[in-house]
């Protein structure tokens, strides 16, 4: 497939939107679909009824045709968010939302995680996807815009993952997959419900790969447990357990003239220092939901987890010569907890009918750090001498209130508030007089995050809304562990950036012919204080505060069932994201980078019979600039999939098969960027043309 021009852009675009328009007249006046709840919104209102832009994916939707290792196989049609597999299991997958989250080179930033209730984010706005299995989830809730602010730090955006709670008779199921680059996947999973109405889900999984790229590998382990039941006819308990194991090679970026060459080699460096790292993280959560009359219900939601790293880079042995560096090896170990605490009511009998929702979040990390030379005499890749020593605690306390007014029957007015207070404390432990002084330090953060929203129904399945709110991101612990200076302690300067933001969506429910439904938004986004890379050398990046920026741009998405044989998804975002000032390389009216201006997706899927499933996508990607300087950029790019799948119901036995090819036409292109790297290795291959099968097996008692 060739890269897409301006022209067929257009062209696309118009596709899309004759599509959507043609549906939107095709539809009559009979209401058939289900009401969709939208569970990570406060109140769990329905989408049709919701005040901002938001995506709801059921599991079958997330795993159908796919290996079902990254939610990256899933998530690429979702408008406004960009989510990037970055062919390194090393690290986490790239993913940002309107714009948020595009600087984060490990990890996840600017985008609030959850899964069951329970923040897959710290306190401090550092998150990971990389415990989820996905064999498990019920469904993806994907919320944009302003609405997100009322989840605290760091919610550009927010991803909420839900695993089943199953109902009816047990089930044990098993299935095994393969596909290039030696992936291989193997599942079991068993669930049901018991005669007392005790719903369980117990599943499991293993992944292998030899990496597309060299040094490259990967094995990661995966399992979920999840118990829930009714305690009296007025409440329920839900407890989760989950534990995940990593070991991967880290292949690095390439510079581009090493790109060009040979996509698939790693950085050289990466197997000289034998580049790798180790991840383990064990958690468990309880939600305990009780309603108490008619009108008012409290529901708390505790959690508890450990998790544990050890990382071994390539910073050469001359740099940690320095008594202050902080080597070239990371030992990690983390133990968090929280709880959140909140209580609805609802005021029918008001002056003006209200639904109103309090709360307490409270989140605590305590982390012991330390930091190895990656070399012992000659021998390179190995743990060397202690250099650092500190233990980090990271905090915090956000009260909330949310109210949802029926101003009228077809008007509703949203409020709400948030203050998010977060703490970080630093404890040095490795102190060596003038050459290595203390490094331990404290800093908080804090701000009132309001939000409001206005929503007006012009039928029961069209509305339209408008939002304002204000965002809060801080730095990372990591991104305030050094000073651009070099001098010691924490880097207090670093302020965390606010955002002002606003939102105009219409959303239609097609439930004639034609069934389904689409969505229009355009949002815009001032941001101050906006939180950068500053310098990158040694070992150590240190970040900035950019100043004024901006983010603007307008998002189409279509879900429609054409027939019962033929569907069409599609999305398409529009994203002007810039610096609004000068500021260290960048100049005014550079584009933030790690960013696709324009982002493109057209699925089609047909059902010649019950049991074969076709489908066709294509995709396009806008250039991404790597830099704040914008000096350089990875090319835009289109690709194309093509999957089946097969089911097929023997008595109790359900078979399940799929395969697909990815990168149908083989185009050779740049996956993800490593933003501002220090080294000019901006540049993540992504796979040429690829293919992965799979079988599954299931069997109801």
């Amino acid at each position: 497939m060739p890269v897409f021009t301006h022209s067929a852009q257009s062209q696309a675009i118009a596709v899309l939107l004759s599509t959507i328009v043609f549906a939107a007249h095709a539809q009559t006046a009979t209401p058939t679909l289900n009401t969709i709840e939208v569970r990570s919104a406060t109140g769990s209102p329905s989408l049709q009824a919701l005040p901002a832009s938001a995506t709801v994916l059921d599991g079958e939707q997330v795993r159908d045709r796919q290996m079902q290792v990254n939610l990256s196989e899933s998530l690429g049609g979702v408008p406004g968010l960009q989510i990037k597999n970055r062919q390194n299991y090393a690290q986490d997958l790239q993913l940002s939302i309107r714009g948020y989250g595009a600087r984060s080179t490990f990890g996840l930033r600017g985008v609030r995680l959850y899964v069951d209730g329970i923040p897959a984010t710290m306190p401090d706005g550092q998150g990971s996807l990389s415990h989820i299995d996905i064999s498990s989830i019920d469904r993806v809730e994907v919320l944009r815009g302003p609405y997100s602010a009322l989840h605290g730090n760091s919610a550009g955006g927010v991803v909420s993952v839900f695993t089943e709670t199953p109902e009816g008779r047990p089930f044990a199921e098993g299935g095994v997959s393969f596909g290039s680059d030696g992936q291989q996947r193997f599942a079991a999973k068993a669930g049901g419900q018991t005669a007392q109405g005790l719903s369980y889900v117990v599943s499991a999984s293993r992944f292998l790969t030899d990496g597309y790229r060299d040094h490259s590998a990967a094995d990661r382990n995966v399992a979920n447990a999840k118990l829930s039941t009714a305690i009296g006819e007025d409440a329920r308990l839900t407890i989760t357990a989950n534990t995940m194991k990593t070991d991967a090679q880290d292949p690095q970026g390439l510079t581009w003239a090493q790109y060009q060459a040979n996509p698939r080699q790693s950085s050289g460096v990466a197997e000289q220092y034998n580049t790798r790292k180790s991840l383990e993280q064990t958690q468990v959560g309880a939600t305990y939901e009780r309603r108490l009359n008619a009108n008012h219900s409290v529901a708390l939601t505790a959690y508890a987890g450990h998790r544990s790293m050890e990382q071994y880079q390539s910073i050469p042995p001359g740099p940690q010569a320095a008594a202050s560096h902080a080597g070239g090896v990371i030992d990690m170990s983390r133990d968090y907890a929280g709880l959140d605490a909140r209580w609805t009511g609802k005021f029918d009998g008001a002056a003006v009918p209200v639904t109103v929702t309090a709360g307490l979040a409270l989140d605590t990390v305590q982390e012991d750090r330390k930091g190895y030379k990656n070399f012992i005499g000659s021998q390179l890749g190995v743990k060397g001498s202690l250099t650092r020593d500190e233990k980090n605690t990271i905090t915090n306390t956000d009260p909330y209130v949310q109210a949802t007014w029926k101003l009228a029957p077809t008007w509703t007015l949203d409020t709400g508030l948030r203050y998010s207070r977060v703490k970080f404390k630093v404890e040095d432990d490795f102190i060596k007089g003038p050459t290595n002084p203390d490094d331990s330090g404290t800093a908080t953060h804090h701000q009132f995050l309001p939000v409001v929203a206005l929503s007006h129904q012009l039928t029961s399945n069209d509305t339209v809304y408008a939002s304002a709110g204000r965002g809060f991101e801080t730095p990372t612990l990591a991104e305030m562990s050094y000073r651009a200076d070099g001098g010691s302690g924490m880097n207090t300067a670093l302020q965390p950036s606010v955002s002002t933001q606003y939102e105009l969506g219409y959303r239609q429910r097609l439930t004639g012919d034609i069934k389904g439904m689409w969505s229009a938004a355009v949002f815009h986004s001032s941001t101050d204080d906006e939180i950068v890379s500053d310098t990158s050398g040694g070992g150590r990046t240190t970040y900035r505060n950019a100043g004024k920026t901006r983010r603007y741009g307008a998002e189409l998405q279509a879900d429609i069932q054409l027939s019962r044989q033929w569907d069409v998804q599609a999305a398409y975002t529009y994203l002007n994201a810039t610096f609004r000032q000068e500021s260290g390389k960048a100049t005014a009216g550079n584009m933030l980078p790690g960013l696709s201006k324009q982002n493109l997706f057209v699925g089609v899927n047909y059902r010649p019979t019950a049991a074969w499933r076709l489908g066709i996508s294509a995709q396009h990607a806008g250039k991404v600039y790597v830099n704040d300087a914008n000096s350089e950029a990875a090319p835009s790019f289109a690709i194309a999939s093509a999957s089946v799948g097969y089911t097929k119901n023997l008595g109790d036995w359900t078979l399940n098969a799929f395969a697909r090819v990815d990168n149908l036409f083989d185009r050779q292109y740049v996956g993800s960027v490593i933003v501002n790297d220090g080294n000019n290795r901006y540049y993540e291959s992504a796979p040429g043309r690829n293919w992965s099968t799979g079988v599954n097996l299931r069997y109801n008692f």
